[in-house]
């Protein structure tokens, strides 16, 4: 596969993650800058990573937001978070069972901050945030 290859892969796959309106918003914010660096994550992180058979799109999200919280990389947590209950399926109790999972493994002071940023994308989002 070439680069416009996995270029127009990554960004029908980055845009089934992460919806149009995001996509969107990123590539009007593109500048001779960033333009490079939006490339490579467009053709490696989206056409070659998100696209590989081995893992579901399910798992993959679920790798992002407890790799996201182990960082600290609040801004990607958050957009993977709101992905993830917009675009993906999943719950708030999704979410909460990530972060429970990870506080373990990531500790209590990354879950604590994790609960609060995914507490507020769930807020935005207007979705329930307990279990019925």
């Amino acid at each position: 596969m070439d680069d416009d290859q996995h270029r127009d892969q990554g960004t029908a796959q980055r845009r089934k993650v992460l919806g149009n309106a995001w996509v969107d918003k990123s590539a009007a914010s593109r500048t001779p800058f960033n333009a490079d660096f939006l490339d490579l994550i467009t053709r490696y992180a989206w056409g070659e990573i998100w696209t590989r058979p081995h893992f579901d799109e399910r798992t993959r999200r679920v790798l992002v937001i407890g790799t996201m919280m182990a960082l600290g990389q609040w801004d990607e947590f958050r957009l993977h978070v709101r992905a993830a209950l917009s675009e993906g399926g999943f719950t708030p109790d999704d979410i909460r069972e990530i972060l429970l999972q990870q506080a373990i493994y990531c500790g209590v002071p990354a879950a604590n901050h994790a609960v609060k940023e995914a507490a507020n994308v769930i807020q935005e989002l207007g979705l329930p945030d307990s279990k019925p």
